[in-house]
Protein backbone atom coordinates (compact mmCIF):
# COMPACT_ATOMS: atom_id res chain seq x y z
CA UNK A 1 0.00 0.00 0.00
CA UNK A 2 1.75 3.03 -1.02
CA UNK A 3 1.84 6.11 0.78
CA UNK A 4 1.17 9.56 -0.15
CA UNK A 5 3.02 12.46 1.34
CA UNK A 6 1.45 15.22 1.37
CA UNK A 7 3.79 18.30 1.37
CA UNK A 8 2.35 21.95 2.95
CA UNK A 9 4.24 24.65 2.06
CA UNK A 10 4.03 27.48 5.09
CA UNK A 11 4.82 30.98 4.05
CA UNK A 12 5.51 33.25 6.70
CA UNK A 13 4.68 37.05 7.04
CA UNK A 14 7.15 39.21 8.46
CA UNK A 15 5.21 41.78 10.65
CA UNK A 16 7.63 44.18 11.84
CA UNK A 17 6.92 47.36 11.18
CA UNK A 18 8.72 49.34 8.03
CA UNK A 19 10.61 53.13 9.06
CA UNK A 20 11.27 55.37 6.21
CA UNK A 21 14.83 56.22 6.63
CA UNK A 22 15.33 59.59 7.40
CA UNK A 23 18.55 61.34 5.90
CA UNK A 24 20.89 62.99 8.77
CA UNK A 25 23.14 66.03 8.50
CA UNK A 26 26.83 65.02 7.40
CA UNK A 27 28.05 66.23 10.90
CA UNK A 28 25.14 64.32 12.63
CA UNK A 29 27.20 62.83 16.13
CA UNK A 30 24.70 60.76 18.04
CA UNK A 31 27.19 59.85 20.54
CA UNK A 32 27.74 63.48 21.83
CA UNK A 33 23.58 64.60 21.59
CA UNK A 34 22.77 66.13 24.72
CA UNK A 35 19.94 67.40 26.40
CA UNK A 36 20.81 71.29 27.48
CA UNK A 37 17.57 71.45 29.27
CA UNK A 38 15.89 69.78 32.27
CA UNK A 39 13.00 71.15 34.09
CA UNK A 40 13.02 73.54 31.39
CA UNK A 41 15.70 75.21 32.00
CA UNK A 42 19.19 75.77 30.64
CA UNK A 43 22.21 74.85 32.74
CA UNK A 44 22.93 78.83 32.75
CA UNK A 45 19.67 79.25 34.38
CA UNK A 46 20.40 76.92 37.49
CA UNK A 47 23.23 78.91 37.74
CA UNK A 48 22.10 81.92 38.55
CA UNK A 49 19.25 81.06 40.45
CA UNK A 50 21.86 78.88 42.45
CA UNK A 51 24.25 81.86 42.91
CA UNK A 52 20.81 84.14 43.90
CA UNK A 53 19.73 81.23 46.23
CA UNK A 54 23.41 81.00 48.23
CA UNK A 55 24.15 84.81 48.07
CA UNK A 56 20.88 85.46 49.88
CA UNK A 57 20.77 82.41 52.27
CA UNK A 58 24.55 83.06 53.39
CA UNK A 59 24.13 87.28 53.93
CA UNK A 60 20.78 87.06 55.73
CA UNK A 61 22.08 84.51 58.40
CA UNK A 62 25.80 85.43 58.45
CA UNK A 63 25.50 86.68 62.54
CA UNK A 64 24.48 83.22 63.52
CA UNK A 65 27.38 81.54 61.60
CA UNK A 66 29.59 84.24 63.53
CA UNK A 67 28.28 83.31 66.57
CA UNK A 68 29.03 79.20 65.92
CA UNK A 69 32.36 80.33 64.68
CA UNK A 70 33.27 82.17 67.66
CA UNK A 71 31.65 78.73 69.81
CA UNK A 72 33.74 76.79 68.35
CA UNK A 73 36.73 78.46 69.24
CA UNK A 74 36.49 79.13 72.92
CA UNK A 75 39.30 78.41 74.83
CA UNK A 76 42.18 78.07 71.77
CA UNK A 77 44.75 75.43 73.04
CA UNK A 78 43.11 75.20 76.50
CA UNK A 79 40.09 73.52 77.75
CA UNK A 80 37.15 75.32 76.83
CA UNK A 81 34.83 76.92 79.34
CA UNK A 82 30.99 76.23 79.39
CA UNK A 83 29.56 79.11 77.86
CA UNK A 84 26.45 79.32 76.06
CA UNK A 85 25.15 81.01 72.61
CA UNK A 86 23.64 83.87 75.05
CA UNK A 87 26.60 84.43 76.68
CA UNK A 88 28.99 84.93 73.16
CA UNK A 89 26.21 87.27 71.66
CA UNK A 90 26.12 89.38 74.67
CA UNK A 91 30.19 89.56 74.75
CA UNK A 92 30.62 89.97 71.15
CA UNK A 93 27.88 92.89 71.26
CA UNK A 94 29.59 94.35 74.50
CA UNK A 95 33.28 94.40 73.14
CA UNK A 96 32.47 95.02 69.45
CA UNK A 97 28.73 96.25 69.11
CA UNK A 98 26.97 95.10 65.70
CA UNK A 99 29.33 95.14 63.61
CA UNK A 100 31.44 92.45 64.75
CA UNK A 101 28.26 90.11 64.06
CA UNK A 102 29.71 90.93 60.38
CA UNK A 103 33.13 90.34 60.01
CA UNK A 104 33.81 89.08 57.34
CA UNK A 105 30.86 88.85 55.36
CA UNK A 106 32.76 90.42 52.33
CA UNK A 107 35.08 86.84 52.36
CA UNK A 108 31.35 84.94 52.31
CA UNK A 109 29.89 87.39 49.48
CA UNK A 110 33.07 86.64 47.03
CA UNK A 111 32.83 83.11 47.47
CA UNK A 112 28.70 82.19 48.24
CA UNK A 113 27.74 83.18 45.15
CA UNK A 114 29.58 81.14 42.56
CA UNK A 115 30.32 78.29 44.55
CA UNK A 116 25.69 77.69 44.97
CA UNK A 117 26.38 78.11 40.89
CA UNK A 118 28.13 75.06 40.83
CA UNK A 119 26.25 73.66 43.68
CA UNK A 120 22.81 73.71 42.02
CA UNK A 121 23.69 73.39 38.71
CA UNK A 122 25.41 70.21 39.23
CA UNK A 123 22.90 69.03 41.45
CA UNK A 124 20.00 69.37 38.51
CA UNK A 125 22.51 67.76 36.12
CA UNK A 126 23.34 64.88 38.19
CA UNK A 127 19.85 64.36 39.39
CA UNK A 128 18.68 64.53 35.72
CA UNK A 129 21.38 61.33 34.66
CA UNK A 130 20.63 59.59 38.11
CA UNK A 131 17.16 59.31 38.64
CA UNK A 132 16.63 57.88 35.12
CA UNK A 133 12.83 59.52 34.67
CA UNK A 134 11.92 58.80 38.56
CA UNK A 135 11.21 61.70 40.25
CA UNK A 136 11.35 59.91 44.12
CA UNK A 137 14.25 58.30 43.96
CA UNK A 138 15.75 59.07 47.29
CA UNK A 139 19.12 57.51 46.78
CA UNK A 140 19.62 59.57 43.36
CA UNK A 141 19.36 63.12 45.32
CA UNK A 142 21.59 61.75 47.27
CA UNK A 143 24.27 61.01 45.16
CA UNK A 144 23.68 64.21 42.91
CA UNK A 145 24.38 66.36 46.75
CA UNK A 146 27.47 64.35 46.82
CA UNK A 147 28.53 65.05 43.51
CA UNK A 148 27.24 68.73 43.62
CA UNK A 149 28.89 69.47 47.06
CA UNK A 150 32.87 68.19 46.18
CA UNK A 151 32.54 70.75 43.00
CA UNK A 152 31.20 73.80 44.82
CA UNK A 153 33.49 72.98 48.12
CA UNK A 154 36.71 73.77 45.66
CA UNK A 155 35.03 76.86 45.15
CA UNK A 156 33.94 77.99 48.60
CA UNK A 157 36.76 76.41 50.97
CA UNK A 158 39.54 79.66 50.35
CA UNK A 159 36.55 81.88 50.38
CA UNK A 160 34.88 80.40 53.67
CA UNK A 161 38.44 79.56 55.39
CA UNK A 162 39.54 83.65 54.56
CA UNK A 163 35.35 84.65 56.64
CA UNK A 164 36.44 82.31 59.62
CA UNK A 165 39.49 83.84 60.15
CA UNK A 166 37.96 87.25 60.01
CA UNK A 167 35.15 86.39 61.80
CA UNK A 168 37.52 85.90 65.54
CA UNK A 169 37.52 87.90 68.24
CA UNK A 170 40.79 90.15 68.19
CA UNK A 171 41.45 88.82 64.90
CA UNK A 172 44.98 90.65 63.67
CA UNK A 173 43.33 90.86 59.81
CA UNK A 174 42.39 94.18 58.46
CA UNK A 175 39.87 93.07 56.01
CA UNK A 176 39.54 90.02 53.04
CA UNK A 177 42.92 91.96 51.00
CA UNK A 178 45.03 91.55 54.29
CA UNK A 179 44.07 87.81 54.87
CA UNK A 180 44.33 86.88 51.77
CA UNK A 181 47.98 88.62 51.17
CA UNK A 182 49.28 87.62 54.55
CA UNK A 183 48.21 83.81 54.44
CA UNK A 184 50.00 83.58 51.06
CA UNK A 185 53.22 84.88 52.30
CA UNK A 186 52.94 83.31 55.74
CA UNK A 187 51.31 80.07 55.55
CA UNK A 188 51.47 79.44 51.52
CA UNK A 189 48.52 78.82 49.18
CA UNK A 190 48.10 74.81 50.84
CA UNK A 191 46.73 76.67 53.65
CA UNK A 192 43.42 77.93 51.87
CA UNK A 193 43.01 74.35 51.11
CA UNK A 194 43.94 72.75 54.75
CA UNK A 195 40.44 72.05 55.67
CA UNK A 196 38.93 70.90 52.24
CA UNK A 197 39.32 67.20 52.53
CA UNK A 198 37.04 67.68 56.27
CA UNK A 199 34.90 69.97 54.12
CA UNK A 200 34.06 67.31 52.00
CA UNK A 201 34.00 64.75 53.95
CA UNK A 202 31.88 66.72 56.31
CA UNK A 203 29.20 68.25 53.35
CA UNK A 204 28.67 64.95 51.46
CA UNK A 205 27.18 63.10 54.40
CA UNK A 206 25.41 66.86 55.04
CA UNK A 207 24.40 66.85 51.37
CA UNK A 208 23.24 63.90 51.09
CA UNK A 209 20.77 63.89 54.41
CA UNK A 210 20.03 67.15 53.33
CA UNK A 211 18.75 67.06 49.69
CA UNK A 212 17.50 63.10 50.17
CA UNK A 213 15.13 64.62 53.04
CA UNK A 214 14.05 67.79 51.33
CA UNK A 215 12.93 66.18 48.25
CA UNK A 216 11.15 63.90 50.92
CA UNK A 217 9.91 66.02 52.75
CA UNK A 218 8.51 68.66 49.72
CA UNK A 219 6.91 65.41 47.96
CA UNK A 220 4.40 64.44 51.71
CA UNK A 221 3.65 68.48 52.26
CA UNK A 222 2.48 68.69 48.77
CA UNK A 223 0.79 65.07 48.70
CA UNK A 224 -1.34 66.62 52.19
CA UNK A 225 -3.21 69.27 49.86
CA UNK A 226 -2.78 68.12 46.16
CA UNK A 227 -5.59 70.50 45.35
CA UNK A 228 -3.94 74.20 47.04
CA UNK A 229 -0.22 72.69 45.68
CA UNK A 230 0.20 75.57 43.48
CA UNK A 231 -0.77 78.28 46.04
CA UNK A 232 1.60 76.83 49.09
CA UNK A 233 4.75 75.98 46.62
CA UNK A 234 6.27 78.65 48.80
CA UNK A 235 5.13 77.30 52.09
CA UNK A 236 6.33 73.66 50.81
CA UNK A 237 9.86 74.69 50.00
CA UNK A 238 10.56 76.80 53.29
CA UNK A 239 9.72 74.27 55.15
CA UNK A 240 10.83 71.17 53.78
CA UNK A 241 14.40 73.19 53.72
CA UNK A 242 14.16 73.95 57.45
CA UNK A 243 13.34 70.31 58.34
CA UNK A 244 15.96 68.98 55.48
CA UNK A 245 19.11 71.99 57.16
CA UNK A 246 17.92 71.50 60.71
CA UNK A 247 18.75 67.57 60.56
CA UNK A 248 21.56 67.37 58.40
CA UNK A 249 23.51 70.07 60.59
CA UNK A 250 22.93 68.20 63.92
CA UNK A 251 24.20 64.93 62.49
CA UNK A 252 27.38 66.55 60.77
CA UNK A 253 28.43 69.10 63.45
CA UNK A 254 31.86 67.18 65.26
CA UNK A 255 32.78 67.67 61.12
CA UNK A 256 32.26 70.87 61.21
CA UNK A 257 33.92 71.75 64.69
CA UNK A 258 36.94 70.15 63.01
CA UNK A 259 36.88 72.34 59.86
CA UNK A 260 36.89 74.86 61.79
CA UNK A 261 39.67 73.75 64.28
CA UNK A 262 41.82 73.34 60.81
CA UNK A 263 40.89 76.18 59.25
CA UNK A 264 41.72 78.83 62.25
CA UNK A 265 44.78 77.03 63.53
CA UNK A 266 47.45 79.35 64.48
CA UNK A 267 45.24 82.24 64.74
CA UNK A 268 44.25 84.18 68.04
CA UNK A 269 45.50 81.06 70.22
CA UNK A 270 43.79 78.52 68.51
CA UNK A 271 45.65 75.01 68.11
CA UNK A 272 48.03 74.38 65.07
CA UNK A 273 47.72 71.06 63.98
CA UNK A 274 51.11 69.51 62.00
CA UNK A 275 49.35 66.80 59.69
CA UNK A 276 46.17 68.39 59.33
CA UNK A 277 44.12 64.87 59.26
CA UNK A 278 40.38 64.64 60.45
CA UNK A 279 41.74 61.98 63.33
CA UNK A 280 44.43 64.05 65.01
CA UNK A 281 42.05 67.46 65.07
CA UNK A 282 39.71 64.61 66.73
CA UNK A 283 42.09 63.28 69.19
CA UNK A 284 43.09 66.99 70.24
CA UNK A 285 39.74 68.20 70.86
CA UNK A 286 38.18 65.06 73.00
CA UNK A 287 41.49 65.62 75.23
CA UNK A 288 41.22 69.11 76.20
CA UNK A 289 37.03 68.87 75.90
CA UNK A 290 35.75 65.70 75.90
CA UNK A 291 33.39 64.25 73.52
CA UNK A 292 31.04 67.32 74.02
CA UNK A 293 33.83 69.05 72.40
CA UNK A 294 32.96 67.93 69.19
CA UNK A 295 29.72 69.38 69.55
CA UNK A 296 30.69 72.82 70.18
CA UNK A 297 28.39 75.31 68.16
CA UNK A 298 25.50 72.51 67.62
CA UNK A 299 22.96 74.90 68.46
CA UNK A 300 23.68 77.85 66.39
CA UNK A 301 24.53 75.83 63.45
CA UNK A 302 21.19 74.29 63.70
CA UNK A 303 19.53 77.64 64.12
CA UNK A 304 21.83 78.79 60.96
CA UNK A 305 20.81 75.80 58.88
CA UNK A 306 17.22 75.27 59.25
CA UNK A 307 16.41 78.84 58.30
CA UNK A 308 19.48 79.12 56.05
CA UNK A 309 17.88 76.32 54.06
CA UNK A 310 14.61 77.36 54.48
CA UNK A 311 15.27 80.63 52.58
CA UNK A 312 18.10 79.06 50.28
CA UNK A 313 15.74 76.73 48.55
CA UNK A 314 12.56 79.08 48.71
CA UNK A 315 14.67 81.50 46.63
CA UNK A 316 16.38 78.63 44.39
CA UNK A 317 12.75 77.69 43.83
CA UNK A 318 11.25 81.09 43.10
CA UNK A 319 14.12 82.19 40.69
CA UNK A 320 13.23 78.59 38.66
CA UNK A 321 9.70 79.39 38.61
CA UNK A 322 10.96 82.58 37.21
CA UNK A 323 12.98 81.50 34.23
CA UNK A 324 10.55 78.89 33.40
CA UNK A 325 7.87 81.49 33.33
CA UNK A 326 10.48 83.34 30.87
CA UNK A 327 10.68 80.65 28.72
CA UNK A 328 7.20 79.51 28.45
CA UNK A 329 7.31 83.45 26.92
CA UNK A 330 9.87 82.98 24.91
CA UNK A 331 8.64 79.68 23.26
Amino acid sequence: MAAATTTTTTTTTDATPKFRHVPQPSDYRPEISVNSSHDGLEFWQFMIAGSIAGSVEHMAMFPVDTLKTRMQVIGGSYPAPSIGLRQVLGSLLKVEGPAGLYRGIAAMGLGAGPSHAVYFSVYELCKDYFSAGNPNNSAAHAVSGVFATVASDSVITPMDMVKQRLQLKSTPYKGVADCVKRVLVEEGIQAFYASYQTTVVMNAPFTAVHFATYEAAKRGLTGLSPENADDEKLVVHATAGAVAGALAAAVTTPLDVVKTQLQCQGVCGCDRFSSGSIRDVIKTVVKKDGYSGLMRGWIPRMLFHAPAAAICWSTYEAAKAFFEELNGRSN
